[in-house]
């Protein structure tokens, strides 16, 4: 047991280290972009390097949220901060769509007034990007596939290397084919491809937020399983939530054929447990035994 908890420690301390060190990244290249794109007047370099400082304060939100969800429970939060991360996820997908907006609206009107662009800036910054996002998306790849407040961080990254990939791709077309209109397009391009990805991510989010079943759960299936349980008569009055990307939680009432002991009742409810855990990856279980009591056994009741 103390393996696996120094394990999981090592892997948190990690996972901050890989946060701050991302923040630190993109602070420089949230600057070079930013006096670049002035310097150059491109538009799409502006708007990476505006990109980028959103990542810059999605990533601080990320990071302060990691901190606090390893904090400790208490009487006053029984459930410590293990939230936070849902919230920073949400936070940083509002960010992501309210960036994308903004760009898309300076792209249509850049578009409508294409200005000469100093290219060869445009390339050598937006090189900087790719190669500085892109190892910042390395850094966190394997924990985005866990946790959702690090998927929000690594997407924001993500979607930064591509938007230099566009960027890069946009200079060299100014370069040599004079073609400043597609400054405006690629901006455009991101800003489409931010509302996309951060959409997806904001409904996830809160989905968690506001505790509804998680989209792989289906609650009819979790209590045709729990009624085949010896002496159980029927689950119902049913809970099932994320608290957070480690915790799926069922709260329910069990209704019993026959007025079982209580030491009965743990042996049944050691094998609900085990159902729970194996087939549908259910780890905190509360359930509240009945015997003849007069109340509604559908499997969902308003409360």
């Amino acid at each position: 047991m103390s393996n696996s908890h120094d394990h999981k420690h090592e892997h948190q301390t990690l996972k901050g280290r890989n946060l701050l060190f991302s923040i630190l990244l993109n602070v420089l290249i949230t600057l070079s972009q930013a006096i670049g794109g002035i310097v150059s007047g491109s538009l799409s370099l502006l708007s990476d390097a505006l990109h980028n400082f959103t990542d810059v304060i999605s990533l601080i939100v990320s990071y302060i949220a990691s901190k606090l969800s390893k904090q400790k429970a208490s009487i006053h939060r029984t459930f410590g901060f293990k939230r936070a991360e849902i919230l920073a996820a949400f936070i940083n997908a509002c960010t992501l769509i309210i960036i994308a907006i903004l760009l898309i609206i300076e792209a249509f009107k850049r578009f409508l007034d294409p200005q000469p662009i100093e290219s060869d800036l445009v390339i050598w910054l937006s090189l900087l990007g790719i190669l500085a996002n892109g190892f910042s998306v390395l850094l966190l790849r394997q924990d985005s596939k866990s946790n959702l407040n690090m998927r929000s961080a690594y997407l924001h990254l993500f979607t930064d290397m591509m938007a230099s990939v566009a960027v890069l791709i946009g200079g060299l077309l100014m370069k040599y084919f004079q073609m400043y209109w597609i400054d405006s397009v690629l901006t455009f391009l991101i800003g489409v491809y931010l509302i996309w990805v951060g959409y997806d991510l904001l409904i996830t989010a809160t989905k968690m937020l506001m505790l509804f079943t998680p989209s792989h759960i289906n609650v009819k299936d979790v209590v045709r399983s729990i009624n085949k349980c010896p002496k159980v008569n029927k689950l119902h009055h049913v809970h099932i939530w994320n608290l957070n990307d480690d915790e799926l939680h069922l709260e329910a009432h069990l209704d019993f054929k026959e007025n079982i002991s209580l030491t009965q009742f743990n042996d049944i409810l050691f094998q609900i447990e085990n159902i729970l855990h194996d087939k549908f990856n259910i780890n905190h279980v509360n359930i509240q035994p009945e015997f003849n009591k007069k109340d509604p056994k559908e499997i969902i009741v308003q409360d």
